[in-house]
């Protein structure tokens, strides 16, 4: 069950992307084509456009809590133990005091290193 409402989430979502890509922003897709509109009726064009994004917005929803409450109970329980590991050592990485950086001494010239190393 929770499988075929991941994919049908998918589907209305991909549709419901061209539908809001296909309609203009003044009267519809097909608004520039002037006087012609008004006689084949793009007005229902329109509305139909307007009702078709609201219906797929509507079985997003509506899927997403059907998904939601067929999910594996077991594989949530360990999901959340998984992300609760995560936040704890978060949280550890935070509490833990800012590590300064230490300065990196310079290489010693040659005439100062210590006799043993110049016999060698």
């Amino acid at each position: 069950m929770y499988t075929f409402c991941i994919v049908v989430i998918l589907l209305a979502s991909v549709s419901l992307i061209f539908v809001v890509l296909v309609q203009s922003p003044k009267g519809g897709m097909a608004a520039n084509f002037g006087a012609a509109n008004q006689v084949m009726g793009v007005r229902d064009a329109a509305n139909g456009l307007e009702k078709f994004t609201w219906a797929m917005a509507l079985v997003i929803v509506v899927l997403s809590l059907v998904a939601t409450l067929s999910m594996d109970k077991g594989t949530v329980a360990a999901s959340n133990k998984d992300l609760e590991k995560d936040a704890n050592a978060l949280i550890e990485m935070t509490q833990e005091a800012p590590v300064m950086p230490q300065a990196v001494p310079a290489e010693a010239p040659a005439s100062e290193q210590p006799a043993a190393d110049q016999q060698q």
